[in-house]
């Protein structure tokens, strides 16, 4: 750690960042896939919202959860990928003190808001199998409202320490990123401060957020599949778990990229520094782009919902 004297006077007062540091030709090539995703993305989940909002038949609690994970996942997309893709295409490297940390605030409140959406189908799934007769006094709009409230108010008041800590450092005269987006770890390791609580607060308080949606959601499952497996009608267990398939599909894709993510961090000194890199980048991206496309494929209303919108143009 340097010394206070060794910190330039002047606050640093932008960053840049250096994607792939030991890799940089792959810039441009990797520009083209990442283009294609990230349009498929926004034009996937803008489907699915304006489909939702003009089917009357869609106006159901189940769809409203499913239009709040994609106004998540376009939130997302738009506040790593575009600039992701200005580095690749056009080598705009610079970004400022304040837009770096309001980077940082969106990439962590917002991830953890995805998980405890996922949470809450998972509940949604259960009572509409294990408490059929309920679901409507149970799952009501008002009780998707609230959930919505919660969702936001819960990890948008965790996740604010994380970049308040990290903007509240001393910056010496070293700016560069070796990042593609501001990540709390990689900004605060140029700071001349110690960054123990940094790493202490984000390590507590990520894996309290998305374990304990993980533990809820793993615990849903569990009580759906005891449920399932007690109905001896013929057919009727194939249609109650197709019911779940779909949001199953999307946890899998959401928390096997983020598993994979977290393994090659920890194994940060035996795999190059820019795969982590890129598999972050692609966490912002896969998800987003299969999410609707899933739901879309399986799910007959919104296929329909989808079929009528593209009549009508």
């Amino acid at each position: 750690m340097a010394s206070p004297s060794n910190c330039s006077i002047a606050p640093v007062a932008e960053f840049l960042l250096i994607c792939f540091p030991n890799y940089q030709t792959w810039q441009h090539w990797l520009s083209l896939p990442l283009s294609f995703l990230f349009l498929l993305a926004m034009g996937a989940n803008t489907t699915l919202l304006i489909t939702i909002w003009l089917e009357a038949s869609l106006h159901e609690p189940m769809y409203y959860l499913l239009s709040l994970l994609s106004l998540l996942d376009i939130v997302l997309c738009l506040t790593v990928i575009p600039k992701v893709l200005a580095i690749f295409l056009f080598d705009f490297r610079s970004i400022s003190f304040s837009t770096c940390f309001l980077q940082m605030f969106i990439m962590n409140s917002f991830l953890t808001m995805e998980s405890c959406t996922f949470m809450v189908m998972a509940y949604d799934r259960y009572v509409a199998i294990c408490q059929p007769l309920q679901y409507p006094s149970i799952i009501s709009d008002q009780f998707v409202a609230r959930a919505a409230i919660f969702v936001v108010a819960r990890n948008a008041l965790f996740s604010l320490p994380v970049p308040i800590l990290s903007a509240r450092l001393r910056y010496c005269a070293e700016n560069i990123i070796k990042n593609c987006i501001c990540t709390n770890l990689s900004v605060s390791k140029l700071s001349c401060d110690d960054i123990t609580l940094n790493r202490f607060y984000q390590f507590v308080a990520g894996w309290t957020l998305l374990g304990s949606d993980l533990i809820l959601i793993v615990l849903s499952y569990s009580f759906i599949l005891k449920a399932v497996l007690r109905i001896k009608a013929e057919g009727a267990v194939a249609k109650a778990l197709s019911t779940c398939g779909s949001h199953f599909i999307l946890i899998l894709f959401f928390s096997t990229v983020l598993l994979v993510l977290v393994i090659t961090n920890l194994a940060s000194k035996r795999i190059p520094r820019d795969v982590p890199i890129l598999l972050n980048i692609l966490h912002h991206l896969i998800p987003p782009a299969l999410n609707p496309i899933v739901y879309g494929v399986r799910t007959k209303e919104i296929k329909q919902g989808i079929q009528k919108l593209l009549s009508r143009l």
